[in-house]
């Protein structure tokens, strides 16, 4: 049975969950440790908490969050943001990160990749690829989609697969925040390209959007933000459709309880 992570994206900045539009345009949500909690306990696979700032002021300042969290979320949690070395990546780890993505570090020096998967191994070393369409490819982005890399895409995904990769958060900056659906040619042609783990962001509007990228794309997980957050979807609704597709659902400990008991 195929198997489809539902992530909760957190983009975080000063203690603040926020949420944008094409990666502009910020608004305040509110504490992120609160709605971390609550996805979690809805039935969310994993976590992806992003400090929308750690450019800026380049370095992370998610420690006190994702401390706070990993005491009292129990699924898995990936971390990102102003990851330069090995050592930055060894502080979030050592603060409950499962695992920890890094994309304007990674544009620059790919060594830092083997560098991460070598010591942390490669389930744990995620690459997170800020794509915007341009003619008929895409470019890779890097700051929240203000910078270019000079990158192609699908170029970028296959080096990053071959420096050791673990997984790709692929975030499409054209479809962000609008919920109108993903790229589905994006993901569909990275998800090919690779043999890693391909999760797809920017788009989830509705249950059909879901349903359209599993039929059409080889994704691993499917990482929602806006739809959540403004509580446009719940959790129940996605993992629903995910039932009605075939797709393996972790069930929650409710439903466990309800299944011994009518068992």
């Amino acid at each position: 049975m195929r198997n489809v992570r539902l992530i909760a994206r957190l983009d975080i900045k000063l203690n603040w969950l926020i949420k944008g539009v094409q990666m502009e345009g910020w608004r305040k949500v509110g504490p992120p440790a609160e709605f971390a909690r609550t996805y979690a306990e809805g039935g969310a696979d994993e976590l992806f908490l992003m400090d929308a700032v750690a450019s800026l002021y380049e370095r992370n300042s998610l420690l006190d969050i994702v401390r706070t969290v990993a005491t009292e979320v129990f699924v898995p949690m990936t971390v990102g943001g102003g990851v330069r070395s090995v050592e930055d990546a060894n502080v979030l780890l050592s603060s409950g990160a499962d695992k920890v993505a890094i994309n304007t570090a990674a544009t620059r020096d790919p060594s830092l990749i083997s560098a991460l998967s070598d010591r942390f191994g490669a389930q744990a070393t995620v690459v997170s690829i800020e794509a915007i369409r341009s003619g008929t490819n895409w470019l890779a982005m890097t700051d929240n989609g203000r910078n270019h890399t000079g990158r192609d895409v699908l170029e970028w995904a296959s080096e990053a697969e071959k420096c050791g990769a673990g997984e790709i958060v692929l975030t499409s900056i054209d479809k962000d925040g609008l919920g109108s659906g993903f790229d589905v040619d994006l993901v569909r042609q990275v998800s090919d390209r690779v043999s890693i783990p391909v999760v797809a962001s920017g788009g989830l509007g509705t249950g059909d959007h879901l349903v359209e990228l599993i039929d059409k794309t080889e994704v691993s997980g499917v990482a929602v933000a806006q739809a959540l957050h403004w509580r446009e979807l719940d959790l129940s609704d996605l993992r629903q459709c995910l039932r009605d597709e075939g797709i393996f659902v972790r069930p929650l400990p409710e439903e466990r309880a309800r299944y011994s008991l009518s068992s």
